[in-house]
């Protein structure tokens, strides 16, 4: 089988390691006649994997179990963006916004449905929207305002749709107010090293660097989980998950059990560190291919922002966006069409994408503008 050069931005590429521990697993794991997937989460076997993934989110992520929560949830992101202030905003209080994409858009709205129901208020402390409504930059010292005694200030440090990133280097540094922070790391989690100290709570879903779809990862201060309100339903509280090890209800049980794959594949291949250096080389080989294109190619992203998990680029036309893809696909080259709301071109190039990938698409990039330049 030749495997597919996977750009998607999610669900995404999965290392080939953890897919053939999990193929050799699937119909007997660990000599016990069943599949993962049909062991009872209450069962030593599957709580020996549910343990090894917590303690490997804490490790790679640098979130001592002593002072952080570690929880598998389920709903993505998205749910994240309704959970978080059903926890963390009670009425009287102000959640900070910074809008550099999407996701941060989609964030605060559903933070104000839940304003709708009781809860606290929003406030947008920064945007870097542009008079078109596009996104090109990270927000820069000074420009984020906060709210006095904010309840928290949420940020996404990589906008998966605008390919824009926090702190690729000291000139574009996380946004801070003094209010705790949230940050949305669902599409950059373990792309990279972070200092998480500074941090409150990282959430992120899975399918793009953690695992498949279906779990989402959440760490949080022990302090803040405490700080969240109770009169919210039990299976929405934060502290409900961690009281109970993320076991309260049935967790996806495969999700998590490839979530331990492939973070077992990221330590045993130099963890966050080496990653980020593969992460690093990948990206320079697709923006010098953008950069060295006479202007045939044009990546709208300020350069100290550009993402190095998500390389967005435009041609001269719609037309040519429109065969590049289809021209592409054809060599074996999947998921490069840009997100919908932007166009474009997109290529996704999380921890299990490979460099050898890159470097063929860049050749092609090379070999398609000369014939359509």
């Amino acid at each position: 089988m030749t495997r597919a050069m996977n750009f998607n931005a999610g669900p995404a590429t999965l290392p080939l390691p953890a897919l053939e521990r999990a193929r050799e697993e699937l119909l007997d794991f660990e000599g016990s006649g069943m599949s993962v997937m049909e062991h009872s989460h209450r069962g030593k076997l599957y709580d020996k994997v549910h343990h090894e993934a917590l303690g490997l989110v804490a490790e790679l992520l640098g979130t001592p179990r002593e002072t952080w929560d570690v929880l598998f949830l389920q709903g993505g992101a998205s749910t994240m963006f309704a959970q978080i202030p059903m926890n963390l905003l009670p009425a009287g209080k102000t959640a900070d916004f910074v809008l550099t994409g999407t996701w941060g858009e989609k964030a605060i709205a559903e933070a104000k449905t839940v304003q709708a129901i009781g809860g606290g208020a929003t406030n947008v402390a920064a945007t870097t929207k542009n008079a078109d409504k596009s996104y090109t930059r990270v927000t820069r010292p000074g420009e984020v305002k906060g709210s006095a005694g904010a309840a928290y200030l949420h940020v996404t440090s990589n906008e998966t749709i605008h390919g824009i990133e926090y702190a690729l280097g000291p000139d574009t540094p996380f946004p801070s107010t003094g209010a705790p922070v949230v940050v949305d790391m669902s599409s950059d989690i373990f792309g990279r090293q972070l200092d998480v100290a500074p941090f409150d709570l990282v959430f992120a879903g899975a399918q793009k660097n953690i695992g498949p779809s279906g779990v989402t990862i959440v760490a949080l201060k022990k302090s803040l989980t405490e700080q969240g309100r109770k009169d919210i339903p039990t299976v929405f509280q934060f502290r409900t998950a961690a009281a109970n090890d993320s076991l309260y209800n049935t967790p996806p049980t495969f999700a998590i059990y490839l979530v331990r794959n492939v973070l077992h594949w990221l330590k045993e291949n130099g963890g966050v560190a080496a990653a980020e250096q593969r992460n690093r080389a990948k990206a320079k080989t697709l923006y010098d291919a953008i950069d060295g294109s006479g202007g045939f190619y044009r990546g709208p992203v300020e350069a100290n922002a550009r993402s190095i998990m998500n390389v967005v680029w435009r041609l001269p036309t719609e037309q040519l966006e429109e065969a590049f893809v289809k021209a592409a696909t054809a060599e074996n080259m999947i998921g490069l069409k840009g997100h919908r709301a932007t166009g474009g071109i997109r290529a996704s190039i999380y921890n299990a994408a490979e460099l050898a990938w890159c470097e063929a698409l860049a050749s092609f990039m090379k070999e398609f503008a000369r014939r359509n330049g």
